[in-house]
């Protein structure tokens, strides 16, 4: 007998799709990675700087309506203090920050009338620096081979003028121990500079300095004439490079006598040569004194 013919019954499962979740913990993801990497520059950028040049960069950012106490300024190329030992000058009024009038003001200045003068002429020479040791910096930032020694070279604004020092750094020195005759490199970047100094007014003073030497050691040549002798050989080369000779105002050794760190006069940035653009007098109208 035949069986009867049973249906055949297939069950279908559909697996319900989970809802959809969303991306927004993937950003959030990638702005705490952000922040993390940002975070740790950070503390490897503070840790890499001086206390003088986190000072620079607090004043930097803070608010121009403020006075900065400090007279920090950056490093490497850009290393150096402010332009005027008082700090930052407000760009507030004068009379709003100091609570007078700009009548009182104008009868302080006629009755000191010199005084008055001499003011103008300091601040007309600390913008001269300012001016001058931003030429300078342009000029070795144009300079992308020179990079390497942004360490070595120190420009700083002074009150006699501008100072651009060439600095050994523990690695990487200027001249070879004992030596008058600086490393290649020296030569080249006084030569690049060469053009951008003859452009400015002032006459220069080159002045050479070393570091003392350690209780125990002998130095193999007199450090008076070592140090005179590499202030005048970065003259030799300025002056081959087009700076005129009649410009020269001195050229100096002081041998240790006066170190960078007066308290460690045995580390190498203590030797150096210093190129000083001497602040100059405008001249005096004709018939002043008549």
């Amino acid at each position: 007998m035949t069986k009867p013919l049973q249906p055949i019954i297939i069950k279908k499962v559909k697996k319900a799709a989970h809802a959809h979740h969303g991306g927004a913990w993937k950003i959030a993801y990638a702005d705490f990675v952000t922040a993390m990497m940002a975070f740790f520059l950070l503390m490897w950028l503070i840790s890499m700087t001086t206390q003088e040049q986190k000072n620079g960069l607090a004043e930097y950012f803070a608010p121009t309506a403020a006075l900065s106490p400090s007279t920090s300024g950056a490093g490497g190329i850009l290393m150096g203090t402010a332009l005027d030992t008082s700090g930052n000058k407000s760009s507030a009024p004068r009379d709003a920050a100091l609570g007078t009038t700009k009548q009182e003001d104008g009868a302080r200045l006629t009755n000191s009338g010199r005084a008055s003068d001499r003011e103008v002429r300091q601040a007309a020479s600390v913008q001269a620096n300012h001016s001058a040791a931003a030429s300078i910096r342009q000029a070795l930032q144009n300079m992308p081979e020179f990079a390497e020694l942004s360490r070595n070279i120190v420009i700083e604004p002074t009150k006699d003028g501008v100072d651009v020092s060439l600095v050994d750094q523990d690695g990487r020195s200027m001249f070879p121990e004992g030596s008058v005759d600086p490393y290649e490199r020296t030569r080249l970047v006084l030569e690049a500079l060469a053009p951008t100094l003859r452009r400015l007014p002032n006459r220069l003073s080159v002045t050479g300095h070393t570091a003392s030497l350690r209780p125990g050691s002998v130095r193999a040549v007199n450090s008076w004439s070592l140090t005179s002798g590499r202030a005048l050989a970065v003259r030799e080369i300025l002056s081959a490079a087009g700076f005129p000779n009649d410009r020269f105002f001195a050229v100096v050794g002081r041998a240790d006598t006066e170190p960078v760190f007066p308290d460690n006069p045995y580390l190498s940035p203590n030797r150096r040569v210093t190129i000083k653009l001497l602040n100059e007098e405008p001249p005096l109208p004709p018939g002043l004194f008549r």
